[in-house]
Order: structure tokens, then C-alpha cells, then sequence
């Protein structure tokens, strides 16, 4: 193949990627399906009607994704099989707050490890090259990178999600007191929670905001927030809950209940500085006797070596 024709194959191939994406992103003529006209309505409760009304995206991606959809359904089915866990994924996803789906994580996953293993063929050929390594563990190389790919993705999840239970545990002591005023004001549960989620932007509030949204669709008020409760799995929202929960019930004043539990919050936050602060008068042993004792030490010996040496 001559160079003349090899560029205009490549030419060719973008002229035709670069219409086959002016073409995708045309507007459609026909009349829109019912659960489009319907998914303006469902934005904020529901996950897919949030994707039904994103633009598409251009180009031949989405051609790609459904030709290859059944060969990375059977990888993510695989993968899932190996790691196990599909509920503890979920339940991390949700307290990350991710809008990512089981299969949307598992696809990640995938790409992580795909990558993982494109590093470790890299890898593989540099040190086979360098020396005369076998193939066995030219592979076993490739697969162990493949394989940090796939834990990498899990442990930045997990750090996500433990990052959001810690912001959450921090908003809920103010969160707890400003619904103690407005239900000493004489606002209702669901008008208290509805006003801290106008006024607040923290990770709790929007939490309660979505709980308000979900009761105003029709669900009950009592199994939304203990959904959530089960969802976030977070120990402090999960006594409030059960507490509220019980008051309802019960009949009880929940000004009372919401103020013994701002302070058992408060409590559990002390408690965690203290655990914290144990920890890292231990960790900064290390600094103190590696670093700034050898230095402190040399400054008190150095000078009286130095007049040894000048008297003698």
C-alpha cells in the first residue's frame, strides 16, 4: 500500500466517523415515547428517567456499546461472580452517594482492569527486553496488574463512601437541632425536614431532601426514612431513625427525642476525636524520635566536639 492511499484510507475513516456523529446528535422527527414525556415528572426520584432525559452522546459510541453490550454483560457477570459481595457494593455505591448502578460499577471495574492489564503487557515487554524473563511470569505479571486495577476501583469506593459517612456524622448534631427549633416552633417532621433541605446544602440535607421527595410521591413517611436508614447504614442516623420512628408511633413529643439525640451525636463525635487524637499522639512518635531528636541531639553535642577538637 502506497502512502498516498494509507492516508486516504485514514482520511476516509474520519470523514465517516465525523458524519456518522454530525448524523447522531440530529434531532429526531418522530412523536416521543411515553416514558419520555413522562420522565420530566420522574427527574427527582427516579434514576432513569434522569438518563432518559440526558442528551445522547454523539458519535458511534452507543452503535459500539450495543454491539459489544453482550460480551461486557458476560465480563461484568463473571467479574461479579468472582468478587462476590453484590449487596455490599450496592450498599457502599449509596452511601458514596454515586448514581452509579451495580452494572455501571462492574463495567468500571472492567476498564480499571483492562487498563491494569495494558500497563502489565508495557511492563512485560520492557523487562523481557531488559532480561531473558519468561513468558510464565511476563503473564503473571500482566495479571497481577490487571488485577490492582480491579482493587484499585474497589478501594476508591470505598474511600468515597467512608468520606461521606464521616461528613454525614459531622452534619448530623446541627441538622439534629435546627429540626429541634422548628419542631418547638410548631412545625411538623416532614415541614422541618422540608425547610432544612431548602436552606442546607450539606451531604445530610440532601439525603433528607430526597426523603421528602420520595413522601411526596406517595410513599409512607415512616418505611422512606427507615429505606434510608438501611441504605446508609450509618450507626447515629440509624438510632434517630429508629427513635423517630418509635415517637411516631408511640405518640411522643419529638422535640425531646431530636434533643437527646443531638447530644448523644455530639457525644459520639467527642468520642471519635478522642480515638483519633490516641491514634495520632501515636504516629507522631515517629517524627519526634527519627527526626527532631537526632537533631536536637546534634545540636547539643556538635559545638562541644567542635571546642575538643580546637582546645586539644
Amino acid at each position: 500500500m502506497s502512502p498516498t492511499v494509507a492516508w486516504g484510507v485514514v482520511l476516509g475513516v474520519t470523514l465517516g466517523f465525523g458524519l456518522w456523529s454530525a448524523v447522531s446528535v440530529t434531532p429526531r422527527l418522530s412523536r416521543p415515547r411515553l416514558a419520555r414525556r413522562v420522565a420530566p415528572y420522574l427527574a427527582d426520584v427516579s434514576a432513569a428517567a434522569r438518563e432518559s432525559l440526558s442528551p445522547a452522546a454523539p458519535g458511534p459510541l452507543p452503535v459500539l456499546t450495543v454491539m459489544f453490550d453482550p460480551l461486557a454483560a458476560r465480563a461484568r457477570a463473571v467479574l461479579g461472580s468472582v468478587l462476590g459481595g453484590a449487596d455490599l457494593t450496592a450498599r457502599r455505591l449509596r452511601q458514596s452517594g454515586s448514581t452509579l448502578t451495580l452494572e455501571r460499577f462492574r463495567s468500571e471495574q472492567l476498564v480499571w482492569g483492562l487498563g491494569g492489564a495494558v500497563v502489565g503487557v508495557l511492563a512485560a515487554i520492557a523487562i523481557g527486553r531488559a532480561n531473558a524473563v519468561p513468558l510464565p511470569v511476563q503473564g503473571v505479571v500482566v495479571v497481577l496488574l490487571a488485577a490492582l486495577g480491579v482493587i484499585a476501583r474497589d478501594y476508591m469506593l470505598q474511600r468515597a463512601a467512608r468520606r461521606r459517612l464521616a461528613r454525614l456524622a459531622a452534619e448530623l448534631p446541627v441538622v439534629l437541632e435546627f429540626l429541634t427549633l422548628s419542631l418547638s416552633a410548631g412545625e411538623g417532621i416532614l415541614d422541618a425536614m422540608r425547610r432544612i433541605a431548602r436552606v442546607s446544602s450539606g451531604e445530610l440535607a440532601s439525603e433528607l431532601a430526597s426523603v421528602v421527595a420520595e413522601v411526596n410521591t406517595g410513599l409512607p413517611f415512616a418505611d422512606t426514612l427507615t429505606a434510608r436508614a438501611r441504605d446508609l447504614d450509618l450507626p447515629p442516623f440509624t438510632r434517630l431513625v429508629d427513635q423517630v420512628v418509635g415517637a411516631l408511633d408511640r405518640g411522643t413529643p419529638l422535640a425531646e427525642v431530636l434533643r437527646a439525640q443531638a447530644q448523644d451525636a455530639r457525644d459520639d463525635a467527642k468520642r471519635d476525636l478522642l480515638e483519633l487524637a490516641g491514634k495520632k499522639e501515636v504516629a507522631m512518635l515517629v517524627p519526634l524520635v527519627f527526626l527532631i531528636l537526632p537533631v536536637t541531639v546534634a545540636f547539643a553535642i556538635f559545638p562541644g566536639i567542635i571546642v575538643l577538637q580546637l582546645g586539644f
